[in-house]
């Protein structure tokens, strides 16, 4: 049996419940991704949409993005990012809104030939110029 993983944002309007199922677990260092978060980098796994299920909060949900679903969700309230809906009707989990530590670690930091300048990778996973 799969285990669930709890989220929420920051200031606790909107919690979610997600399996521990990740199909992938990744560091972006892309500029949408930095601008997003407000950091170097944006760590996130994905899964499919179906897996998560937002159990308080879901009026309180901002979802930024375009005509075709794709797009980022964050609390209404302190604009946490939660995650964002991609193709194929995956979802990219910001796995710091995550209360659960995941199976599924990130292993590989991608886009990183756009990579805030300023900010030095120092671990051992593979880095990739762009997604691959």
């Amino acid at each position: 049996m799969t285990r669930t993983l709890a989220g929420r944002c920051e200031c606790g309007a909107v919690e979610y419940r997600v399996a521990d199922d990740f199909l992938y677990s990744l560091n972006c260092h892309c500029s949408n991704c930095r601008a997003h978060t407000g950091s170097a980098f944006k760590p996130f796994a994905g899964i499919e949409g179906s897996k998560l299920e937002i159990v308080e909060g879901g009026d309180n949900l901002l979802v930024w993005g375009d005509a075709d679903g794709k797009g980022h969700t964050r609390c209404a309230t302190c604009g946490s990012p939660l995650y964002s809906t991609v193709e194929e009707g995956r979802v990219h989990v910001a796995l710091g809104s995550l209360r659960d530590e995941p199976s599924l670690r990130p292993t590989r930091h991608i886009f990183v030939g756009s990579k805030a300048p300023w900010f030095e990778i120092t671990d051992d996973l593979p880095q990739c110029e762009e997604l691959r």
